[in-house]
């Protein structure tokens, strides 16, 4: 009886054992690395969808790159995305969800100073981590210790922004003397103009026409016409793309020819839009982030885009995505690679890496001011130039989109003055 029941022991013990070996080889997920979970909200629709979507697309080619090569620290990236509609209103409920109901690790914001600045004190109160991109002054009230800005504009974003701009036209003989700015009535085009304002009395010039316009004006010919009255030597505009648009038509169609046009016009960066306005943009100057001339070539920015176009063919997005998607991608791996550079996934010893370490990205070297801003500016003051039609093949090739500043990635030169509209 007891070699029975001794017996019987073993073999349950044996059967045990046996079962947790097999549940082992046949159910990884309980020993698999959890999953690190990114969130953000994004414009999908609305407004900066033709934005928000590329950016999507790119942040989610980092996440396959990185899953590819074994994740981060061994966990594979999930990336959580809400749609924000472009509205500012719905932001605070999308990173509430995020981080009450999604569990993210960590959150990045969507794109642009409108929609990153109603996140931040949802981030400030849990101590987190905040990659932003292209916010424009965002952390200004804020000052917040763990904000980190992708947008080389520098540590002082107000007036490095349009600084190249004005610097260019202080440099020409004879010097203009009169300025005339224009800015949507929004957070991004208010902030540009009260730079340029600060950079006009920097360098010199004086405001003839200071004015702003609310979003979604149709007609920009009054205004221009009330502009050609200053008869301003530059003009500066800080628009988003249909004013942008609606801005060049109007100064042709009546003929405004300043000495300088351009500044902080969102849009002209866009394949679609340069393909509508053509030779249109010829002599314009603007600000860029990245171009395809041969100073700008960084370490591994040619395999993103070409995995990118290959993609925003399907979607019919930007198809060159030279503006935003580049730097969607690097924030994200920015973030990626602070992770593994701490050796954490703490919040802070994230932050405390970021703030003290300057990162490789597909958009080159980054090192972080003490505000979150890059160090030292990188906002490109980009002309126009030698565009002869509207097919892409004018705008994904060099000579085209010629870099005027920064002088350590200067591609060519600025054509001065303003040589009319074509």
């Amino acid at each position: 009886m007891k070699l029975l029941k001794r017996f019987r022991i073993q073999n349950i013990v044996g059967f045990l054992m046996g079962s947790i070996f097999i549940s082992g080889l046949f159910a990884p997920s309980v020993y698999a690395a959890e999953p690190l979970k990114i969130g953000l909200g994004m414009a999908l629709t609305g407004g900066l969808a033709a934005a928000g979507k590329p950016a999507k697309l790119s942040i989610e080619i980092w996440r396959d790159d990185v899953n590819k090569n074994g994740g981060i620290m061994g966990r594979p990236v999930e990336i959580i995305v809400y749609d924000d509609q472009t509205k500012p209103s719905n932001v605070p409920a999308i990173y509430g969800k995020l981080l009450d109901v999604d569990k993210v690790d960590f959150v990045v914001s969507g794109y642009g100073t409108n929609l990153i600045v109603p996140a931040m004190p949802i981030v400030m109160d849990r101590n987190m981590v905040f990659m932003t991109l292209f916010g424009l002054a965002a952390n200004e009230k804020f000052e917040y210790e763990n904000y980190f800005q992708i947008m080389p504009s520098g540590p002082n974003p107000l007036t490095d922004w349009s600084e190249g701009f004005f610097k260019l036209a202080s440099e020409q003989n004879p010097k203009p003397k009169t300025i005339a700015i224009l800015a949507a009535d929004s957070e991004f085009a208010l902030n540009t103009a009260k730079g340029a304002r600060m950079n006009s009395k920097k360098y010199g010039f004086e405001i003839v026409y200071d004015g702003k316009y609310p979003p979604g004006t149709p007609d920009f010919t009054p205004i221009v016409r009330a502009i050609k009255a200053k008869n301003p030597d530059i003009f500066y505009v800080g628009s988003y793309p249909p004013g942008s648009v609606g801005i060049v038509k109007a100064a042709k169609e009546i003929d405004l020819s300043p000495k300088m046009i351009g500044g902080g016009m969102v849009g002209l960066q866009y394949t679609s839009i340069q393909m509508n306005l053509g030779k249109t943009l010829n002599g314009i100057v603007n600000y860029w982030f990245w171009a395809p001339e041969p100073t700008m070539k960084f370490t591994g920015i040619e395999a993103f885009l070409s995995k990118y176009q290959s993609e925003a063919v399907k979607y019919k997005y930007d198809p060159l995505g030279y503006y935003l998607p580049p730097f969607a991608y690097a924030y994200v791996q920015l973030l990626g690679k602070a992770i593994e550079g701490a050796q954490s996934f703490e919040q802070q010893k994230v932050a405390d890496y970021i703030r003290n370490n300057a990162i490789d990205t597909v958009v080159g070297k980054v090192s972080f001011g003490k505000n979150g801003e890059w160090a030292k500016s990188r906002a490109l003051q980009v002309q126009l130039q030698n565009i002869q039609g509207n097919s892409i093949d004018e705008f994904n090739r060099a000579g085209k989109m010629i870099v005027l500043h920064p002088e350590e990635v200067k591609s060519g030169n600025l054509i001065y003055p303003f040589p009319g509209w074509q």
